[in-house]
């Protein structure tokens, strides 16, 4: 980490101000630092979903869903995500229509993350590695269950607007989940359209939040 130097006038400014001003820069150096990281980002996407698995019970999914949506938002490169899991047709749709799918893309993850971790019962999500992947990133993770069970995510960073985001997610290290819904993507919107396939993720949101309220 590169370090900063305040230099005071110590005849004309009290010695708390020149702490004050040390303690900032550093904060914001280290902040900076850690929006530069990609384990971090990992760590700290994990940080909000672990709280929100240990409130699980009382946010509900709606709650929950309403916690992780905004760290969701920033923490995954949505636009990328929605233009690879559509594929080639992708290129053919308007931009109002690129916003809709990425927006509906971005719901399904946040109501999918809401859904499956919606409880606590004494897991750990560790981020235990990463490596170079190209230009971008590979970060991985393990979900270790309190009995020892663990499932190891792997998250494809890339560096986007000054900032690491997700790409993917790689369920044992290998099973992409763009790749999986790609097919299924393309499948709809040839059938039903970009409205098609709009209604088919928030069908899904639904389709979670109906099962999270009758468990």
């Amino acid at each position: 980490m590169a370090s900063r130097i305040v230099r005071c006038a110590w005849s004309s400014k009290p010695a708390s101000v020149c702490l004050a001003l040390w303690f900032a820069v550093g904060v914001t150096t280290q902040r900076a630092a850690a929006a530069s990281d990609p384990q971090q980002v990992a760590q700290d996407f994990y940080a909000v979903l672990l709280s929100t698995m240990r409130d699980g019970r009382s946010l509900g999914q709606n709650g929950r869903y309403a916690r992780l949506a905004p760290v969701v938002n920033r923490t995954f490169d949505l636009a990328f995500m929605a233009r690879l899991a559509v594929g080639p047709s992708w290129a053919t749709l308007a931009p109002s229509e690129q916003q809709r799918l990425t927006d509906a893309f971005g719901n399904y993850i946040s109501a999918t993350y809401a859904d499956r971790f919606n409880t606590y019962s004494g897991e750990q999500l560790k981020v235990t590695d990463e490596r170079p992947y190209g230009s971008a990133v590979m970060v991985e993770t393990k979900i270790v269950k309190s009995n020892g069970e663990a499932t190891t995510l792997t998250y494809l960073m890339r560096h986007n607007l000054g900032a690491w985001q997700i790409s993917d997610v790689y369920l044992d290290g290998t099973i992409s989940q763009l790749a999986v819904q790609r097919s299924e993507f393309n499948a709809i919107l040839r059938r039903e359209g970009v409205d098609g396939l709009v209604m088919a993720l928030n069908r899904k949101v639904d389709l979670l939040r109906s099962i999270a309220r009758s468990s």
